[in-house]
């Protein structure tokens, strides 16, 4: 008797044995699943940066051993996956691709070119739904044109119902290990030789991820556990707690969900019957925001790049290179702007209050195009994503859906007396100001000498006085706006 031949199931976003439609469709053929990642060198999708190549580097990791204990392996290539998925169909005898959709239209269009070059050898893709809550299809209006209203969005969403059940991973996996001989077949200058993850994901001169590895676990199991213990805790108080500042009230989850080490289904059902239903339906909102902003990308592929709002084509920017290196690094003389760019350095994520708070900063105080702050974000987070990354992006920056208004400008001296009142989050991440008392930790410039002496403090020497006056950086960003709007 024949055996039946190997599927092939491509893990990209998804790096987890539960709740996985793709694999479980893959587990009902009846061969055993070949496992491969590529990561993708071709051009057609958007580079890792670099935190987030140091993120999959341990999730990998962690990944590959999962399958080790159910006899698998995930094969990790470096290539053009419209050349290498066909020659791994071909020298596998796989005839079946299994994986999951993809929702930017350059990720679409890779995956329509690999599934036509499968149909022409006589093979198959088959793509199921495994990413997000629900399809961006799923949710229309009357007319089927996309929603541009959050709330709107979010009500449709909700009248659907609870998202589906998570399904657990099968009960027995049939895995099977590439051969190999296969693993160093070579085609001209290509090869399907395996990645090696250290030298192709990790820092090296400099190392500047050292001390990110404290901060987090990896792994599936890891994940489930944060959001189990998230749910128990935090998120019975999540509706005052996300916007303290200095609280571990976060539920940090997002990173999991970007590389899909956790479904969104799998935390929403863990937190659909938690604390209190005005805590649990904020945190809800923020999963449907996820949703929406894929949605969003999905109907609008320039997000990343263009204003969705055309008037602001025309905002005289002022693009300070100066200006912009104070604000990646932490040194623009406003404590909780430079808090937040050190934690996110250090850490490779920032509190989502903080992410607010720099945005507005740089895109209206500093007047720098929201583009050089995404740029920055995509390379230096651990949790960018395509769609989240450029929604929120706009919606600071005034110029998308359901954007904030351009003239809603964060004072982030009011933001700091909101939501770190203590001063513990900027001493905590701007240590050099840590002996200033509370009532001048926000700002220190309008401290007399003798407070700023006693705490050690020497404005523009070890911290810089404010690269840009509050009100003036303010007036500056409401004329160039009231100039987009006379012209």
């Amino acid at each position: 008797m024949t055996a039946a031949p190997p599927s092939l199931l491509w893990f990209r976003d998804d790096l987890r044995l539960k709740d996985h439609p793709a694999l479980i469709a893959a587990q009902a053929e009846e061969g055993p699943s070949l496992c491969v990642y590529i990561l993708d060198n071709s051009g057609a999708t958007r580079p890792l940066g670099g935190a987030l190549k140091w993120f999959l580097h341990q999730t990998l990791t962690q990944f590959r051993k999962s399958l080790d204990e159910h006899d698998g392996e995930c094969l990790v290539l470096e290539g053009d996956p419209a050349d290498l998925i066909p020659r791994l169909m071909q020298q596998s005898g796989a005839r079946k691709l299994f994986c999951h959709y993809r929702y930017q239209r350059e990720a679409r269009e890779q995956d329509d070119k690999v599934a036509a070059i499968l149909n022409d050898a006589g093979c198959e893709m088959i793509r199921s739904h495994g990413t997000l809550l629900r399809s961006p299809g799923a949710v229309t209006t009357k007319t089927g044109t996309p929603y541009k209203i959050f709330t709107a969005w979010w009500k449709a969403f909700r009248e659907l119902g609870a998202p589906a059940t998570p399904k657990p991973a099968p009960k027995k996996i049939r895995f099977e290990s590439w051969d190999a001989s296969l693993k160093t077949q070579t085609k001209g200058s290509a090869t399907l030789s395996p990645l090696d993850l250290d030298s192709a994901l990790l820092p090296r001169k400099p190392d500047w991820a050292s001390k990110m590895v404290q901060y987090w676990e990896f792994g599936e199991e890891a994940a489930q556990e944060i959001a189990h213990d998230f749910a128990k805790g935090p998120l019975s108080h999540y509706g005052v707690g996300r916007n303290d500042m200095a609280a571990e009230d976060s539920s940090r989850l997002s990173p999991y969900l970007r590389f899909g080490v956790l479904s969104p289904k799998q935390v929403w059902h863990i937190c659909a019957d938690k604390g209190a239903k005005s805590d649990r339906e904020i945190y809800l909102s923020e999963l449907g925001w996820r949703d929406f902003s894929w949605y969003t990308l999905f109907h609008n592929p320039h997000l990343p790049d263009r204003n969705l709002k055309s008037q602001f084509d025309k905002l005289d920017w002022q693009n300070s290179k100066k200006d912009l290196a104070a604000w990646q690094h932490g040194q623009t003389g406003i404590p909780v702007v430079d808090a937040g760019m050190r934690q996110l350095w250090e850490t490779g994520w920032m509190h989502n209050r903080a992410r607010m708070i720099v945005a507005s900063f740089l895109a209206k105080h500093l007047l720098i195009d929201w583009r050089k702050g995404e740029i920055w974000f995509w390379d230096t987070l651990i949790d960018a994503d395509p769609a989240s990354n450029a929604v929120n992006w706009q919606w600071v920056a005034g110029t998308g859906i359901d954007a904030s208004p351009f003239f809603r400008i964060f004072n982030p001296l009011r933001q700091a007396d909101k939501f770190d009142p203590e001063g513990d989050y900027i001493r905590r991440w701007v240590p050099e100001l840590s002996k200033l008392p509370d009532d001048a930790i926000a700002a220190p410039w309008d401290a007399d000498p003798d407070t700023l002496k006693k705490a050690g403090v020497s404005l523009g020497k070890n911290y810089p006085l404010p690269i840009v006056s509050l009100e003036e950086g303010r007036n500056r960003a409401m004329a160039a706006y009231r100039k987009t709007r006379a012209s």
